[in-house]
């Protein structure tokens, strides 16, 4: 039976994934799960695509203390407690988001850090990047080792935090995460609708831990995935709403519904 082997969040968008043994599945996904994320002086979003250093960064939030901590290179720890400014526009991607400006000392510490000034934003609860519709991401492990097997000389695991997912799961074949989009699937005490396949851009390349590129991950999904049928291109997990929110653990079952509802 297929189960829950990994889950993995972060406060702010970008920034290192830390693993969890639970997660509280809402409405948009897990509450505090990128609550953060980073904008320009264009109010666009700055992202590891664009600053790969950010994967360096660890950041921790408590959402009883209104308190935000962001770990950086060389022991640098930057913590208070979150006040909120005027209300920002940014784009993510296909949609839009609104979020607050936070107030305190993040914003010059991350722009001292990356070398350009950013600001940080609070979302909003509607959730950022694919919204509602995509606040929970899951992925096979016998996926990653599929990919794996279209690396050149190297047989080491491939790390699953490079494709930030939210959830890792064994017990499959192969890509068989793939024939769940349209279909609701049991994850523990929730449940979730997989509405579409999640495309892989330039920030799978980047080491997990460093942001530096170190893997052709594109050319690598593209060497057995490029022509296939699916909502998004070189597609690798698949993304899906909440609609019966619960607790997710490692170790829970995984439970496809049989047929696609309606």
């Amino acid at each position: 039976m297929p189960a829950v082997t990994g889950l993995a969040v972060t406060a702010m968008k970008a920034t290192r994934l830390r693993e969890v043994d639970r997660v509280e599945l809402g409405p948009y996904g897990v509450r505090d799960n990128r609550r953060f994320y980073l904008i320009d002086d264009r109010n666009l979003l700055v992202n590891s695509k664009r600053v790969g250093e950010l994967q360096q960064v660890i950041a921790d939030y408590s959402e009883a203390e209104r308190r935000l901590s962001l770990q950086l290179p060389g022991g640098k720890v930057v913590d208070g407690e979150v006040r909120l400014g005027d209300q920002v526009t940014t784009k993510f991607f296909s949609r839009v988001a609104t979020g607050q400006l936070v107030e305190g000392p993040w914003s010059a510490a991350l722009s001292d850090f990356l070398g350009r000034n950013v600001r940080l934003v609070e979302a909003g609860d509607t959730g950022v990047d694919r919204g509602s519709g995509g606040a929970v991401s899951l992925i096979s492990r016998a996926s990653l080792e599929r990919l794996g097997d279209a690396r050149d000389n190297d047989c080491r695991p491939i790390d699953r935090r490079r494709f930030r997912m939210l959830i890792e799961i064994d017990g499959v074949q192969a890509h068989a995460e793939d024939e769940w989009v349209g279909r609701e699937v049991r994850l523990g005490e929730a449940k979730v609708e997989f509405g579409g396949h999640v495309g892989r851009c330039v920030i799978t390349t980047r080491d997990p831990d460093t942001g530096a590129v170190d893997l052709p991950t594109l050319k690598m999904l593209g060497s057995y995935r490029l022509d296939l049928n699916t909502t998004e291109p070189l597609a690798f997990g698949i993304h899906g709403r909440v609609i019966e929110p619960g607790t997710v653990r490692v170790g829970d079952l995984v439970t496809p519904a049989d047929s696609v509802p309606g």
